[in-house]
């Protein structure tokens, strides 16, 4: 039977090591511009009188502890008030709505040009809401923020002036406001800012395609409009809306040096809820826009470039493969020593390995940070990362079965400082049974661990052990949140919202 599944075991090995190779060598590219590049194109100044009419949208669904917050930071964007409006999309089926309307009425009052949207339905998730409100928007601009980020005063006007003709949209980056709460938003943070200040800035700067993430950035209008508008199509209308408008002919302007801090998700079963989503609706879109990309008139580099974007997420079920792999290969090696010097190429292959790492070291790096201070979480990361891959490997079956998965947004609790607790609060997710399997692929590699060993196959080892330690904090990390959030909910059966939040809400009923 060995005999049989030799030359297709060592091929499918090489093609997985192959992929990954590839991947590597783009994340390697990505870093080394990011690095040698030191600053960012200047903005064309605009007098004040030349300033355009904007819209910010706020789409909000369910956001008990941080809407409030949002549409405070849009009051306060220092732009002419006549050129600005605020629109809030609210789908929400709590008491949010309640707190929402008070915050409009509040600042309309005062002569805000705010305005208070609420749909029959949910009909396209938050595309459908972004849909929604663009019909009803006045602007020529159109500014987004997700509930759980808050735009610094200035915002507009150091995004605005970076507008060209063909300009379709820009994108700052993400920031946080919950850096140091804990060890899982501390890695969180880590790779948001090598993806912003690394991968969306090497991009830019290469004059490759990168993608709007959503939130923090502004579109012209009549962009939106020629791409086709939102569509709820795929879980990524952010991705998906991107490269529509770039297949058209548009493009795109990154600007690093503007930040906009978010808070983190402090629970890993939101995290992995989110992750999932981001690997399910990338994989969507380069089913839908791949071969879009690879009929359009772009050069090779850049059809490549996005090709590798747009199945960035493939990464994780490369890993998943090579996991299951790796028994087979010793096995093999074992019975057929003469193959050590074929795997041993592949080995060569994976120094890409270190790709990752370096990938975090120069996001601190370029943040002005003393990268060494994190290594170990750095390096930490690099493990977290793998443990993901049983995450995305069920996102990418829900795809091939076609079943329909429903726009889930990542519940945040408003916090900011490190003594704030949220097991109390509500937005509770039940206990994800994807942690039971993650725990039996720990074990597994946990056994390939113990032969390579035997076998002196250090390499091999090693690499198991990376995504056996990811696998096992992923799994470890939810059974442990679950149980504590089960016990909160026992001693204290109601969950509570701020006491504020509940006097506003009274006075409304009154």
């Amino acid at each position: 039977m060995l005999d049989l599944f030799l030359v297709p075991l060592a091929i499918l090995y090489l093609l997985v090591v192959g992929a990954l190779f590839a991947y590597g060598l783009n994340f390697f590219y990505m870093t080394f511009v990011a690095w040698r590049r030191q600053d960012d194109d200047p903005a064309v100044a605009l007098p004040w009188p030349a300033w355009p009419r904007v819209t910010v949208q706020l789409p909000i669904y369910n956001e008990l502890y941080v809407a409030e917050r949002v549409i405070e930071a849009a009051v306060r964007l220092d732009y002419p008030p006549e050129l600005l409006q605020i629109q809030v999309l609210d789908d929400s089926s709590d008491e949010t709505t309640a707190i929402v309307r008070a915050a409009v009425e509040r600042h309309r009052a005062r002569g805000v040009n705010i305005v208070h949207q609420v749909r029959a339905d949910r009909t396209g998730y938050k595309a459908g809401a972004l849909q929604a409100g663009l019909a009803q928007a006045e602007g020529e601009f159109i500014a987004m923020f997700d509930a759980d980020f808050v735009p610094p005063p200035d915002y507009l006007r150091r995004t605005l002036v970076h507008f060209q003709p063909q300009t379709a949209f820009i994108q700052a980056r993400w920031g946080h406001l919950n850096r140091d709460y804990s060890l899982l938003t501390a890695l969180q943070s880590l790779a948001i800012d090598a993806h912003f200040m690394v991968e969306q800035f090497a991009r830019w700067a290469s004059g490759l395609w990168f993608n709007f993430n959503g939130t923090a950035g502004i579109w012209r209008r009549t962009a939106l409009e020629d791409a086709g508008g939102w569509t709820a199509d795929t879980l990524t209308e952010d991705l998906d809306i991107s490269y529509r408008a770039l297949l058209r002919g548009w493009t795109a302007r990154y600007l690093r040096q503007v930040e906009v801090p978010a808070e983190l998700p402090v629970s890993v079963i939101a995290f992995r809820r989110q992750q999932h989503r981001w690997a399910r609706g990338s994989l969507e879109c380069a089913l839908k826009l791949g071969p879009q990309v690879w009929r359009s008139p772009a050069s090779l580099g850049v059809k490549l470039s996005a090709t590798l974007h747009l199945t960035g997420y493939s990464v994780h079920l490369l890993l998943f493969a090579l996991s299951l792999l790796y028994p087979a290969v010793l096995v093999l090696s074992e019975r057929y020593p003469q193959l050590i010097t074929l795997f041993g190429i592949a080995y060569a292959f994976n120094l890409t390995a270190l790709a990752p790492t370096c990938f975090f070291i120069v996001g601190q790096q370029r943040l002005g940070r003393r990268w060494w201070r994190s290594l170990p979480k750095i390096l930490f990361l690099t493990a977290v990362g793998s443990g993901l891959m049983i995450n995305t490997l069920r996102a990418a079956l829900q795809i091939l079965t076609r079943r329909h998965n429903a726009f889930e947004r990542t519940a945040k609790f408003g916090l900011e400082g490190q003594r704030e607790g949220w097991t109390h609060k509500r937005y509770q997710l039940r206990l994800d049974a994807i942690a039971f399997w993650e725990l039996a692929f720990a074990c597994l590699n946990l056994g390939t661990i113990l032969y390579a060993i035997r076998l002196g196959n250090w390499a091999i080892a090693f690499y198991a052990a990376i995504f056996g330690a990811g696998l096992l904090y992923v799994a470890s990390l939810t059974l442990v949140q679950a149980w504590t959030v089960h016990r909160q909910q026992r001693a204290r059966p109601t969950p509570t919202i701020p006491l504020r939040l509940e006097t506003e809400i009274a006075e409304i009923g009154d």
